[in-house]
């Protein structure tokens, strides 16, 4: 099998490990594959595929999309290096507020699903980093929502020590007890 299917602390979010065929002229890999990923238990339609760049310091999150435009996302980082993050904000759910963090490089080639339901942000380590991404419903604008990145109930450990680059937008979200009042 081309992959590797590594459930995280929270069991719906799943590291991909993609098998990587390398040699001196360079590698390939297979980055997605439908049935693979259906017997693993990612069985989601992706529609819209988005290509990111960021550079140095920058956090970008914690973004999502409200219901009934949520989007699970399978996120890949092409060039550079980033902290991944995925927050539960799925009412009701027993790890509510509860975050999974991983590295997503260029170097390792592994990807992250994350279903519908989560927050998603990442934050450069790199000079520069480029991200690939799929996800199952269209970009609706409408929909758009974001969680603080900072917020001090989940408690994100960045494992950064610089000041980020943060857009006005995501300076301003509100916490998550504001949006969901728990």
């Amino acid at each position: 099998m081309p992959f590797e299917f590594e459930r995280q602390k929270i069991e719906d979010v799943i590291l991909v490990k993609p098998r990587v065929f390398g040699d001196n002229r360079g590698f390939f890999m297979e980055s997605y594959k439908k049935s693979d990923f259906v017997k693993n238990g990612i069985d989601v339609e992706f529609v819209q595929d988005n290509h990111s760049k960021s550079s140095a310091h920058v956090l970008r999150g914690l973004h999502y999309q409200e219901a009934p435009y949520g989007q699970a996302k399978l996120v890949r980082c092409s060039k550079g290096r980033i902290y991944d993050v995925a927050v539960d904000i799925r009412p009701g759910s027993k790890t509510f507020g509860q975050y999974v963090k991983v590295e997503l490089s260029e170097e390792n080639k592994q990807m992250l699903f994350i279903p519908d339901g989560f927050a998603h942000g990442f934050v450069v380590l790199s000079e520069e980093a480029e991200l690939l991404y799929k996800t199952s419903k269209e970009y609706a604008p409408q929909a758009d929502r974001g969680i603080l990145w900072s917020d001090k109930d989940i408690n994100i450990d960045w494992e950064i020590d610089f000041e980020p680059i943060l857009s006005e937008k995501d300076k301003l979200q509100p916490a998550l007890k504001e949006v969901f009042r728990v």
